[in-house]
């Protein structure tokens, strides 16, 4: 069924990694009006299945104005278990309250920053991020301050002046965030959350771990493959 759009809404950028949280920030953007997919390689581990997942999650959209950024850059920067091949990504411990070796030094500023320069180019006046503070492993560019911060920014430093950055998760826990996915019918069967793998999730890394929780948490069965055992 086609998605019936107001058509006095302006259009909204989606930052789609290909996993669970932007798989339903989509379908929350996409729910209140016209929508363009970004999508961002910046050299981690998973970066061809992570395409895989926003590429059909776009399809499922029927998304026609689609941006794929190459930042490869910051796996020379390294510093992070998913660019760096000298860290390993470790066992998840969601117990841990340090910023784990999976943090990306600043990536989300990279991020926002190629959304807000094509919103510029695009005249859309907001983009959307599923980023998650309440039940996340603790990244500091994951916090409702940053984004308040960043969007002070962006005032300041573009022509447009007014483009709003929306954090519709923020709050919610991973289960909250999986009946969400479920109640608007966001295809979580075609997104990829796991650090390692691309074949059958580990079910070990901390995304892994947070996710699998989420869905126990929401009483739902977790549609993507993992490994034997795990």
């Amino acid at each position: 069924m086609p998605l019936c759009f107001n058509l006095t809404m302006n259009k909204s950028i989606v930052l789609v990694s290909g996993g669970m949280d932007s798989a339903v920030t989509a379908a929350i953007a996409a729910s209140l009006g016209p929508v363009a997919f970004l999508h961002v390689n910046y050299g981690q581990l998973t970066e061809a299945r992570e395409l895989k997942a926003f590429t059909e999650i776009a399809d499922h959209f029927r998304v026609k104005e689609r941006l794929i950024a190459d930042i490869r850059y910051l796996k020379e920067i390294g510093g992070s278990a998913l660019t760096d091949s000298n860290i390993e990504v470790p066992v998840g411990d969601l117990s841990k309250k340090e910023i784990p070796a999976t943090y990306v030094p600043f990536r989300n500023g990279h991020l926002l920053a190629i959304a807000v320069s094509w919103a510029e180019v695009i005249k859309a006046d907001s983009i959307y991020i599923g980023a998650v503070e309440a039940d996340s492993s603790g990244y500091p560019d994951c916090r409702t301050e940053f984004f308040a911060s960043f969007e002070r920014a962006v005032a300041l430093g573009t022509k447009a002046g007014a483009i709003s950055i929306k954090t519709p998760l923020i709050k919610m826990s991973k289960a909250e965030i999986v009946r969400k996915g479920v109640e608007l019918g966001a295809p979580l069967s075609l997104t990829w959350s796991c650090y390692k793998e691309t074949d059958a999730a580990c079910g070990r890394c901390d995304s892994c771990l947070l996710r699998l929780r989420g869905f126990e948490g929401a009483g739902v069965k977790d549609p993507i493959p993992y490994r034997q055992g795990e």
